[in-house]
């Protein structure tokens, strides 16, 4: 009885064994991101992302595109969070379907961490090279350090092509030209099957023998000494020795193969320079706010004074990458996802103009069914309960100033 059970424990390990084998080789397609799980909180108080442009909706193999756009840091970053002094400017996308050829954030090549600033707006542009066909859902992104990637708007984008026409060609600084698509994937292949066969050959040594029972019984009665012969002491040290040797062995040869090397870069970029927003000349008190949950809206009533030289009305809110527009104010043109665009979705008690000098309260409402779809009114659960987004006004010109909004928001269920 206690030889089949070992039997059976050992084809079970084997079974297992050869599972988890074929999982590595097993790669399902990923399509859309989980951007909805993402913390309301972490969407609505950490980086606001406008103006943001994706130059084609479609883009054959090796051809480019670029993200634009500008984002702010906001200014009340949640204390739950870790400031942005180490960020990186990044993509979100399922895997590599695109390359990312250059990255700026106020004309400078960014191809580090960077240092931000609370409260600061900047302009990024990030170049994208097409690789793998398909539909993929891009992102801005930008990873903080200690607070983990903070995802902003996706757009639908197709590459067309085959993606084995893919080439990604780079000049070494010795003048050598090499496509990184296709460099050096024999050694790669080589060095993986090598080192699986090693770990192979490591498990089938130590399964060759009882497995579970007979060890556990041995463990138990305390004879655990008895389970390691003099022979797997000196297999042991056969597999240490040689796996030392043939670690030092192939990085002597890649050292004389390649005597001029460069090591990643890992330094901090610090100083970028911000992007100057017109100076606002309204001024927005948040008196109350409540989201109204069986309506999906959220309702503030502010104040709002005029100090500037222009009549002005409001035309947006912008909160979590989500746009609520008041159409007879402003009408958006640049290609935005309809899924994060409210179109009519800002009603204002009174959006006459506001005369210089004038202050008048005013109830503001931004309804959609974004709001559930993209799991913003999880808000109302968190324990700080606060909301924050970018209002937008306008003046009979056409010019726009920025003004940013925190308050604390109360759920209303009537």
């Amino acid at each position: 009885m206690k030889i089949i059970k070992d039997k059976v424990a050992k084809l079970s390990f084997v079974a297992v064994l050869m599972a988890m084998t074929a999982a590595m080789f097993y790669a399902p397609t990923a399509s859309a991101h989980g951007e909805k799980s993402q913390a309301a909180f972490m969407r609505m108080r950490t980086i606001h992302w406008f103006d943001l442009n994706w130059s084609k909706e479609e883009v054959p193999v090796n051809d480019t595109m670029t993200i634009s756009g500008k984002f702010l840091v906001f200014a009340g970053w949640p204390e739950t969070v870790d400031k942005p002094e180490i960020s990186f400017l990044n993509i979100g996308i399922p895997g590599p379907v695109f390359i990312r050829a250059g990255s700026w954030i106020g004309g400078q090549l960014v191809p580090r961490s960077v240092s931000l600033e609370l409260g600061e707006v900047y302009e990024f542009k990030v170049l994208l090279k097409a690789r793998r066909p398909g539909d993929w859902h891009v992102h801005s992104m930008m990873n903080v350090k200690g607070g983990g990637p903070i995802i902003g708007p996706g757009k639908w984008v197709t590459i067309t092509g085959s993606m084995s026409d893919f080439v990604n060609p780079v000049t070494t600084l010795t003048g050598q030209t090499i496509d990184l698509e296709k460099y050096a994937l024999d050694n790669v292949y080589f060095w993986h099957a090598t080192w699986f066969v090693i770990a192979f050959a490591w498990l089938i040594y130590w399964i060759k023998g009882p497995i579970f029972i007979p060890r556990h019984i041995a463990v138990s009665s305390g004879k655990a000494d008895t389970l390691i012969s003099p022979l797997d002491k000196k297999v042991g040290l056969l597999f240490g020795i040689g796996t030392i040797v043939l670690v030092a062995g192939s990085m002597g040869a890649t050292n004389d193969k390649y005597p001029v090397t460069t090591p990643l870069q890992a330094g901090l970029l610090r100083g970028m320079k911000t992007y100057q927003m017109p100076e606002p000349t309204v001024s927005v008190k948040v008196d109350d706010a409540t989201y109204r949950v069986p309506g999906r809206a959220m309702q503030m009533t502010l104040t709002l004074t005029n100090n500037g030289d222009s009549p002005v009305r409001l035309g947006e809110f912008n909160t979590a990458g989500v746009r609520f527009l008041d159409p007879a104010v402003h009408v958006d043109e640049t290609g935005y996802p309809d899924d994060l665009l409210a179109e009519e979705g800002l009603s204002v008690s009174d959006n006459s103009p506001l005369a210089p000098g004038e202050t008048r309260t005013i109830e503001v409402t931004a309804s959609d069914a974004a709001w559930e779809v993209y799991r913003l009114a999880d808000l109302i659960y968190d324990p700080d309960s606060r909301f924050a987004g970018l209002l937008f006004f306008w003046d009979a010109n056409g010019n726009r100033q920025l003004v940013t909004v925190d308050a604390p928001l109360i759920p209303t269920f009537i």
